[in-house]
């Protein structure tokens, strides 16, 4: 555990639009140091020069240089993740680790495996959890109020095209970026496990419509299962919107009353109508952009680091905990196997 008036060293690796707003946030934060930054690219192209901090091209760079660092936060394309998380485990780091923790099942269970024997901690990054919305939903389900869930229905309709997937990107190549349930919508996939649980008997349709020369994958999905605690539910998604997001909406119809909570993040209540109970005033939400640096809730990232540094200090436990990184993936996992049937 970490002395209390000591800073918490973080790395951060990959300096792009995400990479960066880590290193914000962690310069921000009065418990937090960064100490260095890692990229492929060359330091010019970055935009980093504020930070002034070592840069390095390698982790191994990075790692042989003999910086004192506590955390190392993976934000590089998704293809590396676990290979990047492995080896600064085996370096003895605590990782903090963008969504998604992995591209497979197996390879997020090789991270926590590797945790667990050098007895370091794994952050997976899901901070759409940490909106009013979300924080209240939680709240809700875990009181009972709402009685049994009947229907989940989780609606991500958004754009993405050529401003996003550039040729010179990792976005839209199967072996970094995964598709678009693990790039686009791996968060809200979290967040309806973290509030319904695991899901079974699962069916899935996907369509390519206007995505063939920009990825290696599908842009659309209609998806339907069963909760194994009960209830049903559907994910229909597109990236195939016309020039910008749609929204990202959850419905939930239970016993009690429905809730649907919309927008282009999941980040307003848009319906609330519950027996015996009052919609409480909730604190505004961060608004988001379609393709901004911090598009989305991204602006939760502080509460990330708060929580790193929480954890690590003793005063608290892990938001989003490594086998809910790993059951995110295996859920997107187990709806794109349902391709090959």
């Amino acid at each position: 555990m970490k002395e209390k008036n000591s800073k918490i060293k973080f790395a951060v690796i990959g300096c792009g639009h995400i990479g960066k707003r880590h290193a914000e946030m962690i310069s921000r934060n009065e418990e937090s140091e960064l100490v260095a930054l890692i990229d492929v690219k060359d330091k010019s192209q970055l935009n980093i020069d504020q930070y002034n901090v070592p840069f390095f091209s390698t982790i191994d760079e990075c790692l042989a240089s003999g910086i004192e660092i506590d955390v190392v936060n993976i934000a590089s394309p998704n293809g590396f993740h676990a290979e990047q998380a492995l080896k600064c485990l085996e370096a003895k780091k605590h990782i903090v680790v963008e969504k998604p923790m992995a591209l497979s099942k197996l390879d997020a269970e090789k991270v926590i495996f590797k945790a667990l024997h050098v007895h370091k901690q794994v952050f997976a990054v899901m901070q759409n959890r940490y909106s009013p919305p979300s924080v209240w939903i939680k709240e809700l389900i875990e009181s009972g109020k709402l009685g049994k869930v009947f229907m989940v229905q989780l609606n991500c309709y958004w754009n993405r095209d050529d401003r996003y997937y550039k040729k010179e990107s990792w976005h839209g190549k199967k072996d970094l970026d995964g598709g678009t349930l693990f790039t686009q919508f791996s968060h809200f996939i979290d967040i309806m496990y973290w509030l319904f649980g695991d899901i079974h008997n699962i069916q899935a349709k996907f369509n390519d419509f206007n995505h063939a020369t920009l990825t290696d994958f599908e842009d659309s999905g209609f998806v339907s299962f069963d909760f194994v605690n009960g209830g049903m539910g559907s994910l229909n998604y597109s990236t195939s919107v016309w020039n910008q997001n749609l929204e990202s909406s959850m419905t939930i119809i239970a016993e009690n009353g429905s809730v649907k909570i919309g927008g282009q993040y999941m980040n307003e209540v848009e319906y609330c109508h519950i027996k015996d109970y009052e919609m409480p005033v909730l604190a505004p939400t961060n608004p988001g952009n379609d393709y901004g640096a911090y598009k989305g809730s991204a602006a939760n990232h502080h509460y990330v680091i708060e929580n790193t540094v929480d954890v690590l200090k003793g005063r608290d436990q892990i938001t989003t905990n490594a086998l809910e990184g790993l059951k995110v993936v295996d859920i997107i996992e187990r709806i794109y196997e349902t391709k090959s049937r």
